[in-house]
């Protein structure tokens, strides 16, 4: 029961804020790669193709980050338990590496792209998105471990 009550409302607001960074910078890669050859695009466009992305990448990139940002913080809190002075610097690297495994093995497997927005800087932006997902689950779970000791 303490994982339905305590961990897994965590893992989800680190997982909802990882998959909306991803969606966004995909976004905006996508949207930057059409003004480079030349597309006009507002800020009304923007906005739109922002949320349409987030809302059409939710049922499968979304799902995607999730089995791999668990598998990858579940790895982390058993190995935190032998080094726990690196925590953060655990959790971060775990996000980083889930968002590296699933980028590379999809292209290598499909001969594909998973993601437009995860070429060239891309897919540099979505290794960050990774590293966020594990900063904020790292401080959520030190947060309610302890309440008056937290960074956040």
């Amino acid at each position: 029961m303490p994982f339905l009550t305590r961990i897994l409302p965590l893992f989800l607001v680190s997982w909802l804020l990882t998959f909306t960074l991803a969606s966004l910078f995909h976004s905006q890669y996508v949207v930057n790669q059409l003004v480079n050859v030349g597309v006009v695009v507002g800020f009304s466009d923007r906005a739109s193709l922002t949320l349409d992305d987030w809302l059409g990448l939710l049922p499968t990139y979304g799902a995607i980050i999730a089995v791999a940002l668990a598998i990858a913080f579940f790895v982390t809190v058993k190995l935190n338990k032998k080094v726990q002075k690196y925590s953060t610097q655990l959790f971060i690297i775990a996000g980083i590496v889930a968002f590296a495994i699933v980028l590379i093995a999809t292209e290598s497997i499909m001969n594909i792209h998973i993601i437009a927005g995860a070429r060239g800087w891309g897919f540099y932006m979505q290794l960050f998105a990774g590293a966020v997902g594990g900063y904020t689950f790292s401080q959520l779970t030190k947060a309610a471990r302890n309440p008056k000791k937290c960074d956040v």
